[in-house]
């Protein structure tokens, strides 16, 4: 029996640990790092700095290369192919260091259960016991690094990516939006006008970058700070609030 855990490690800071991804880290046989060919050391720099300073137990600490996502096939159908690949990954490691079975633990930016596949991956390797330990989010060090809520009094907010914002443009029923996952600026497609943005990139981490103002500003002075941070480190993690102020509300002439 394989029992994987999937444990959030917020935005790569170990102080946003919590207790129980402690535990779940050090309750493991094994646990496994992946490489990436398209970044620069810093990620997995930063997995290899929380299990240097958090592992108290005798965890294996294995890495592996990541497959590449093919770029030649429709977007779903190209995911779903690399997910099958990154299983395949997955179990041909854990046969290879636990063949009698046993735990494993996987460390997911964020939070395994918001815009991140390993819950998908992982029903790929049928009969594994599966635990979700929830993690720091990009949103929740976003809104702390600028002090601010995320929503406004008694008002929603829609939580998306920068494909769906590129491809759909400001979604109804909300005025407030966050934007993930955005590698193409998607809010250079919307109508500057009445909108403020608050983004953030390597939040929590020493190279912490944010800026906030009026989209018709910032947007432009993102663009280019993003181009240069990504030049400088070969990778950007980086998400933003959009907020558009609300129309003035109506008075009923009966009542004024």
């Amino acid at each position: 029996m394989i029992r994987l855990a999937l444990v959030g490690i917020g935005t790569g800071n170990p102080d946003h640990l919590t207790l129980a991804a402690i535990k779940a880290m050090n309750a493991a046989d094994l646990i496994l790092l992946p490489r990436k060919e398209d970044a620069k050391s810093d990620l997995l720099d930063l997995r290899r700095t929380i299990c240097a300073e958090l592992l108290t137990g005798p965890a294996r600490v294995v890495e592996f290369d990541m497959p590449e996502r093919a770029a030649t096939l429709p977007y779903l159908e190209a995911v779903d192919a690399w997910h099958d690949a990154i299983a395949a990954i997955w179990m041909r490691e854990i046969g290879r260091h636990l063949p009698e079975g046993g735990s494993v633990a996987l460390l997911v930016w964020g939070d395994p259960s918001l815009y991140d596949s390993s819950l998908r991956i992982s029903t790929r390797l049928g009969a594994a016991e599966v635990q979700v330990v929830p993690g720091i989010t990009s949103i929740q060090a976003l809104t702390a690094a600028h002090g601010i809520c995320l929503n406004e009094l008694a008002r929603p907010v829609l939580i998306t990516t920068g494909r769906w914002l590129h491809e759909q443009g400001w979604p109804d029923g909300t005025d407030s939006v966050v934007v993930m996952l955005d590698g193409g600026c998607a809010f250079q497609r919307l109508t500057a006008e009445g909108i403020s943005i608050w983004w953030g990139a390597y939040l929590a981490m020493p190279q912490e970058a944010l800026i906030h103002g009026p989209l018709a500003t910032a947007g432009p002075e993102i663009v280019a700070r993003r181009a240069e941070l990504r030049q400088t480190h070969g990778w950007i993690m980086d998400t933003y609030l959009l907020r558009r102020a609300q129309a003035a509300p109506s008075l009923d002439a009966s009542t004024s």
